[in-house]
């Protein structure tokens, strides 16, 4: 009983780790173009929209260019291009994350 108590804590302990909820200032973008359109102008907007509408995905761009897939691609449609901040809960290890919430970045 003591060991089945220990392994529990240690997995909920790892599942803790592997999502974690942080607020970053970045850019939506999409998996094709990734971090090449974080100008946030009129033009990267077009684009991005275009690509997404195409079959792209659409991905975070954090302020240090790592782009992450989105899986709750419905959050982001009304900020395609657009420098937003983000409340989102990352999955590290898959190199994604859960958009909480989002509004354009100031």
């Amino acid at each position: 009983m003591k060991r089945n108590s220990i392994v529990l804590a240690a997995l909920f302990a790892m599942s803790v780790l592997a999502a974690q909820a942080a607020t970053h200032t970045g850019w939506i973008s999409d998996s094709m173009c990734g971090a090449k359109m974080t100008g946030a102008t009129a033009k990267d907007q077009a684009c991005v929209a275009k690509c997404i509408s195409n079959g792209s995905k659409p991905v975070f761009v954090d302020n240090q260019k790592n782009v992450w897939a989105i899986d709750n691609p419905d959050s982001v449609k009304d900020f395609y291009g657009d420098h937003v901040r983000v409340h989102v809960t990352e999955d590290a290890a898959n190199k994604s994350v859960h958009v909480d919430s989002i509004t354009a970045a100031k």
